[in-house]
């Protein structure tokens, strides 16, 4: 008896005839150009080995599709940000009101005035959609945008202290986020660091006999994100403000966080705001997108004849911004205008002044909803937390909240746990609207004080069932 022959291995169709046969609705929605790539590629993964063979048209078109799907869907996407931070570095940083978000859509679709003065009928300076607004908000003379603030702090640093001494206080040195040093930024600006003091403490005879024939700038950089405790001392603006000016020299001060209002009067950590700090400096550097609550940005702010040393610097057009930061930026700084429902119309701050008592109300209405939900999955308790304002911003600043902490479910055990809160937070990284929680003590927890789509919550949360 002779062996039976092995089955001869399935060939699936031709890219030609996929695309002439069965392709016409894809090749209509995505191109025909992407769609035989993608068509490619499934072949490509059955002749290797990475994917199962295929002989109907149907699976191989259905493969496709994922990856036309895939490659169109956008990176970029929003989130639901219940990690208990509210001004998050890695998730935005500030949402916008609805105003700032018209005024871009009504700008980015057609021809706009960004660089057009309209009375006169010739070219226009950029920082005048902004610029009348700042000095009204902070008692500045003139003020100039650029993309963040730490471009604001290189553009002041090169064009007021380029081959000068720059003297900064050694408890100021600080590091932002993504590795970012003060000692780096002013390299790069073509600036010699003088550093004064200690990292603890220092005085104003520090920058008195510091300052000389070489000085271009004397700068402080505010504790905006770190705090020194214990033993310490600095010089106060006003002080330091007196010295400079006595022996000519132009002082700034890196604000960072960019506080328009009194944060004490909302019941919040009381912060320095713009306006204080202006009057005891000459030009004072911060971002938009924290505590401002606008988009990112930095902002110089301060005496005219500086900021406009600042504007005729080449590194300004490097650093500029389009015309989508000028329409949301003053949007939200008109808001600033009618104080008595800042803390209603500027999600930042609203967000930020939410009670505890409405955010726990908010989590004992939902916690039975995400619970059918995740039931099975997850057991769901409510408990008190405390939220952080700001990743970039005020960092060592907290506020009672609430939040849903999420466990094993009963019975499980302890056993698995660590691998159990990363299971379930890569599930809510995945759903259609991704949810962003953190991980401590024994539970991945979602703090409440950022929602305010519940609906849209609880239909992301949905798609873990489908």
């Amino acid at each position: 008896m002779t062996a039976p022959a092995p089955p001869r291995p399935l060939r699936p169709p031709s890219v030609e005839r996929l695309l002439t046969e069965a392709a016409a609705p894809l090749a209509e929605r995505y191109g025909r150009q992407a769609l035989t790539h993608a068509l490619r590629a499934v072949l490509a993964a059955i002749r290797e080995g990475r994917a199962a063979p295929a002989a109907e048209a149907a699976p191989l078109l259905a493969r496709a599709q994922g990856l036309l799907e895939a490659e169109n869907a956008p990176s970029l996407r929003p989130v639901f940000n219940l990690t208990g931070t509210v001004l998050h570095t890695n998730l935005g940083r500030a949402p916008l009101p609805p105003e700032a978000a018209e005024a871009v859509a009504a700008v980015m679709l057609q021809a706009s005035n960004l660089e057009f003065d309209l009375a006169r009928g010739e070219r226009g300076e950029r920082d005048d959609h902004v610029e009348a607004l700042i000095c009204r908000l902070t008692g500045a003379e003139a003020a100039v945008v650029v993309n963040n603030n730490a471009a604001a702090v290189l553009l002041v640093l090169n064009a007021l202290a380029l081959r000068k001494e720059v003297i900064v206080s050694r408890g100021e040195l600080v590091e932002i986020g993504g590795s970012f040093r003060v000692p780096d930024v002013m390299a790069r600006a073509g600036c010699r660091l003088r550093e004064v003091g200690t990292t603890n403490r220092t005085h104003l005879k520090d920058y008195a006999e510091a300052i000389g024939e070489r000085t271009g700038l004397v700068m402080k950089v505010h504790q905006s994100n770190y705090a020194i405790h214990g033993f310490t001392a600095e010089v106060e603006e006003a002080a330091l403000a007196t010295l400079c000016a006595e022996r000519g020299v132009p002082f700034a001060v890196d604000l960072g966080s960019g506080n328009l209002i009194d944060f004490s009067a909302y019941g919040l950590p009381p912060e320095p705001t713009v306006r204080a700090v202006l009057a005891h400096s000459d030009l004072v550097t911060f971002s938009g997108d924290k505590l401002l609550g606008a988009v990112q940005c930095g902002i110089v702010a301060g005496r005219a004849d500086l900021v406009a040393k600042v504007r005729k610097n080449p590194l300004k057009r490097a650093l500029r911004v389009d015309k989508m930061t000028y329409a949301a930026l003053a949007a939200v700084l008109r808001l600033y205008l009618h104080p008595e429902r800042l803390h209603e119309r500027l999600p930042a701050l609203r967000l930020l002044t939410r009670e505890r008592a409405a955010i726990l109300a908010q989590a004992e209405r939902l916690a039975p909803e995400i619970a059918a939900r995740l039931a099975g999955r997850a057991a769901i308790g409510v408990e008190p937390c405390m939220s952080q304002i700001g990743s970039g911003a005020l960092p060592v600043e907290t506020l009672p909240s609430a939040c849903l902490a999420l466990r094993p479910p009963e019975g499980s055990g302890r056993k698995g746990e660590g691998a159990w809160l990363k299971r379930m937070a890569a599930a809510l990284r995945a759903l259609p609207v991704p949810v962003i929680g953190r991980i401590s003590e024994g539970a991945l927890r979602l703090d409440l004080r950022t929602l305010e789509d519940e609906a849209g919550l609880l239909a992301s949360l949905d798609a873990l069932n489908a």
